[in-house]
């Protein structure tokens, strides 16, 4: 069974998305999609740019496998885990904390409020 925090909303490709307040929105990787890559070994982040929805953002590679992620509604990049780009492994070893990808900024919170809760993102993948 995966770990799937309450109080964040989820997308339908696998991203995580955590409200910090002020138009501010933290986004990593779930722990489903974390343990489906097996091994993460290097992460690509893009420059800080304007974002509309399902605009892909950077890219993982696995050792299996390698995935892009997503933009999860409009907004900008306005900060990126640096710390990912030494040790990728943080996504593996702690997805919803120390593994989180980026911070987005908008000005439109109906973004957030329209993805998946817990319990959607749950029967979403099957358990």
């Amino acid at each position: 069974m995966s770990n799937i925090p309450e109080g964040l909303r989820y997308t339908d490709s696998h991203e995580w998305v955590k409200d910090l307040g002020n138009g501010e929105y933290m986004m990593g990787l779930t722990y489903y999609a974390q343990d489906q890559m097996g091994e993460i070994v290097m992460v690509e982040f893009p420059g800080l740019e304007e974002l509309s929805t399902g605009d892909t953002i950077g890219s993982l590679e696995a050792v299996k496998t390698a995935e892009d992620f997503y933009a999860p509604f409009d907004g900008k990049i306005i900060r990126v885990n640096v710390d990912l780009e030494d040790e990728p492994a943080l996504i593996n070893e702690d997805p919803y904390e120390k593994g989180w990808l980026v911070v987005i900024a908008t000005d439109d919170p109906s973004g957030f409020s329209n993805l998946k809760s817990a319990a959607a993102y749950s029967e979403f993948i099957g358990e």
